[in-house]
């Protein structure tokens, strides 16, 4: 579904992890260690083909296990690139997703940048992925995962 000009909103958010770039890609492209702050996925992923995602943390926010989902990639450039379509809504909506990674030395910057669909709160979104990118930290360093209370919009 076209979105309208007027309706292309993002969102990005800028991060920094002291963890090896092959670390943070893994984190976000192997089933297993995405289950551990985000959800899992089943398929083998590449530019042009299709996952089944399961969103699983939301658990951890009071709310139920996500009906898996068709995800799109789009793009998959190891370890640096990550772009997929992640279905939304019954009216053919996605989100569009990137994550750019960059090695900084020893640590990661984190480029994550979101397509807004119309109707949805900025400020929703954004408390959500700043949860999601905090539990990716924990997740990383084997720390407590935070508590979606520090992060729910008032």
């Amino acid at each position: 579904m076209a979105v309208p000009e007027a309706d292309r909103r993002t969102l990005t958010l800028h991060r920094s992890y002291p963890d090896p770039v092959d670390d943070v890609w893994a984190a976000f492209t192997d089933s297993a260690r995405l289950a551990r702050w985000f959800g899992s996925y089943t398929g083998t992923g590449r530019p042009g083909g299709t996952v089944e995602l399961t969103v699983t943390g939301e658990v951890d926010a009071g709310g139920e296990v996500a009906d898996p989902v068709t995800v799109t990639i789009h793009e998959c450039a190891a370890p640096h690139r990550l772009v997929v379509e992640v279905p939304e809504g019954p009216e053919g909506q996605a989100w569009l997703i990137e994550v750019t990674l960059t090695a900084a030395g020893a640590s990661t910057d984190l480029l994550f940048v979101q397509r807004l669909l119309p109707g949805l709160d900025a400020a929703d979104v954004e408390a959500g992925w700043n949860w999601y990118l905090d539990r990716l930290e924990a997740a990383l360093h084997g720390t407590p995962k935070p508590e979606w209370s520090a992060y729910a919009p008032g």
